[in-house]
């Protein structure tokens, strides 16, 4: 008798075989999540991705208004590199599709050294250890490209980030340039 391998058995199973780096993580509740590079044919997804987060999401990630995903916001998205900008995707089944819940992403910050970083999880997987997960490979990807600190711009009332971020060991201080804004460092 030859047993198959289910995504009960054998997680990664669930996920067709894909090229290059992924990794297949479990999460603070069991759930599984594939890993990986961003793709130019993850274009519409990053949009629906966007498209479902709460407008409290949405305000968080982007610091201002933002209904949808622009063709210009995701041309800059999708944009990238893998050395002065990355981006990983956090996909998982849902009704039988791949659906992207959550993105990581660092960008140079004009010179080789600092680079800028944002997570965002959707609110149906936020508080199951997802941002921890997407956020070490990011650290991780900068660390390779020989960033030396990495940085981010967050709401001072997005105290999830804020639980991220100490988490993860970065330094907190306000904007000078803004009072609604906090700056979160992390020596690389």
């Amino acid at each position: 008798m030859t047993v198959t391998p289910t995504s009960q058995t054998n997680p990664a199973a669930a996920f067709p075989a894909i090229a290059g780096d992924h990794w297949i993580e479990t999460l603070n509740d069991g759930s599984h999540v594939l890993i990986r590079p961003i793709r130019t044919e993850d274009r519409e997804r990053e949009a629906d991705f966007i498209e479902r987060l709460s407008p409290r999401s949405r305000h968080f990630r982007f610091l201002g208004e933002v209904r949808g995903a622009s063709p210009q916001m995701l041309d800059q998205l999708m944009q990238v590199d893998y050395h002065n900008s990355t981006a990983f995707v956090a996909l998982a089944h849902d009704n039988g599709e791949l659906r992207e819940v959550g993105v990581s992403r660092y960008a140079a910050s004009g010179d080789d050294r600092h680079c800028e970083c944002a997570v965002t999880v959707a609110d149906d997987w936020q508080h199951r250890g997802l941002g921890v997960v997407l956020m070490r490979h990011l650290i991780d990807m900068a660390r390779r490209n020989g960033f030396r600190q990495m940085f981010s711009l967050d709401a001072a009332a997005n105290e999830p980030m804020q639980e991220l971020a100490h988490y993860l060991g970065f330094e907190r201080k306000n904007d000078p340039q803004d009072a609604t804004q906090v700056i979160h460092t992390l020596d690389l």
